[in-house]
C-alpha cells in the first residue's frame, strides 16, 4: 500500500547522523542526498525520505503519529535503540522491552521530534 514515508527535518545534518546510525544497526546502509536536497533511505523494499518543509515553514512532528520499523531479532531492536539515544534521539514511552503478545518493541524520538519504533516477533 504504501510507496514511501516522508519526513520533516529543520536540521538535515542531525537527521543523516541519527538515521545512518539507526539504520546501519538494522542492517541498511547510509542515507544519500537527492538532487531536490532530500535525504534518502532505502532497505528490504521501503523508503524513507527526510526534506526540510518545501513551505519554508518549521518541521513539526505529528501528535499521535508512530513509524514502524521492522527488525529481524531483539538484539538489532536494542543496537538501533542504543544507536538512536547515542545520535540525538531520545527514548520515550518505556524501556526496549518484550510484550505479552511477543513482541520486543523500541521507541525513539529522533531529532525533530517524530515517534519511532522498531520491533520483532521474538521466537516462541
Amino acid at each position: 500500500m504504501f510507496t514511501h514515508v516522508m519526513l520533516g527535518s529543520n536540521d538535515l545534518e542531525k537527521s543523516k547522523s541519527f538515521y545512518d546510525a539507526t539504520f546501519a544497526a538494522l542492517g541498511g546502509g547510509p542515507g544519500r542526498i537527492d538532487e531536490g536536497g532530500r535525504l534518502i533511505y532505502t532497505h528490504e523494499g521501503g523508503r524513507l525520505m527526510i526534506t526540510t518543509p518545501i513551505d519554508g515553514k518549521p518541521a513539526t512532528y505529528a501528535n499521535g503519529g508512530t513509524i514502524g520499523i521492522a527488525a529481524i531479532s531483539a538484539d538489532h531492536v536494542l543496537a538501533w535503540h542504543t544507536a538512536g539515544v547515542a545520535h540525538g534521539g531520545a527514548s520515550v514511552e518505556s524501556p526496549p522491552t518484550l510484550r505479552p503478545n511477543g513482541i520486543f518493541v523500541a521507541y525513539l524520538r529522533d531529532p525533530d521530534g517524530n515517534k519511532l519504533t522498531a520491533r520483532t516477533r521474538v521466537a516462541e
